[in-house]
This record gives C-alpha cells, structure tokens and sequence, in this order.
C-alpha cells in the first residue's frame, strides 16, 4: 500500500504530527454526548481517540498507518487509558453495523468515490441513538481559506455529504471557520456534519 507506507513516513518525519490534544472543534461537537461505544475512523495519532477514552468513552480507533498506531498506543499508556487500536484500511474495512453511539471521520481526504463509500459505512455503523460526526477541509477552504489539501476532488462540501450518510437523520451540515497558529494567525474553513440515528 503505497499511501500507508508515504503516512508511515510522514509520521516518522516528527514528532505527534497533529499535536497531542482533540481537534477543537470535534470537542465541542461531542461535549454533550454521553460516554458509551465509540469509532474513531482514519485516527492518525489517535489524538481524538484518546481523549474520548479519557472522558470514560469505550473507543475503537482505525488507521492504515502502523506507524501512527504505534505512537497512539504509547500515547495512550503514558496518558493511562485503553484504545482498541486496529490497523485497517478504512476505504476497505467494513466496522460492524449499528455498533457504534458515536463514529467519528475526521480529515480523512480520499477521492470522492473512496470517500462515499467510507461515509455509507460509517453512518452504518452508527448504532440506534448515536452520532456520526464528519469533519474535514471544506472545498470553500481553496480559495479562501488557508492550508490543506488543494485537490477539490478530495474536499468536503457540507451539502454533498448529508446526501452520503444514507437513513441518519441530518442535524448540521455547515462550514465552519478555524484559526491555524501563525502570525499573523490565518483562518481555514472546514466542513462539519453532524447525524443521528432515531432510537
């Protein structure tokens, strides 16, 4: 898999490539939610995964980097909590249907064929009750907003993906802005979605 093996590189090249803390935004989409069974879909570092197992989340956590993996799991025993951490393909794995009361996609940027197919199954994995939330650079972020990637065919356009997440009930589909570190300090759009399943 040569994607997996360039991810693998990446994560070696420094040190926690996306910090060690949950994406801001992600934190706050999740806040209300009660701590149950959750899936972390394309975890990376497992950053996000981590801190919802921190919040007494039982957490299933995917990614095709071993690489990664392997520092998520340190992460997670120097921060004293557990993560099933599993090294899958997400454009191939198929997580277990209606499993899940939270599944959690975030910055996960395939081609959009790919990337439909990995938003079908994840809203299938999303149990009676639960929350699916996408989050992702927004194809509004090409043009005015900054970073990410500059393929619009692998950006995420809040619209489209509510029409992706099959019977879940659409809550949010919005674009939202994010302040990137610099200075002086930029600003990227990213696209968050947010989606239950009636209990």
């Amino acid at each position: 898999m040569r994607e997996a093996a360039a991810w693998d590189e990446r994560y070696r090249s420094a040190e926690l490539v996306w910090g060690a803390g949950p994406n801001q935004a992600f934190a706050r989409a999740v806040a209300d939610l009660p701590p149950a069974y959750a899936l972390d879909l394309a975890c990376g570092e497992g950053r996000n995964a981590i801190w919802l197992a921190e919040h007494r989340w039982q957490v299933t956590a995917v990614d095709f980097s071993q690489v990664a993996l392997d520092r998520a799991r340190d992460l997670a025993a120097e921060r004293g909590v557990a993560v099933d951490f599993r090294n899958e393909d997400v454009r191939t794995w198929v997580p277990p249907r209606r499993a899940f009361d939270l599944v959690a996609l975030l910055y996960l940027h395939i081609p959009s064929a790919d990337l439909r197919r990995v938003h079908a199954r994840a809203a299938d994995a999303v149990a009676a009750g639960g929350t699916l939330i996408i989050l992702g650079h927004d194809r509004q972020n090409l043009d005015h907003g900054h970073g990410g990637p500059q393929d619009g065919d692998r950006l995420l356009v809040p619209e489209v993906v509510a029409t992706q997440v099959g019977d879940l009930d659409v809550v949010s589909a919005e674009t939202i802005t994010r302040e990137v570190s610099g200075d002086p300090p930029v600003i990227a759009l990213d696209a968050l979605i947010r989606a239950t399943r009636r209990g």
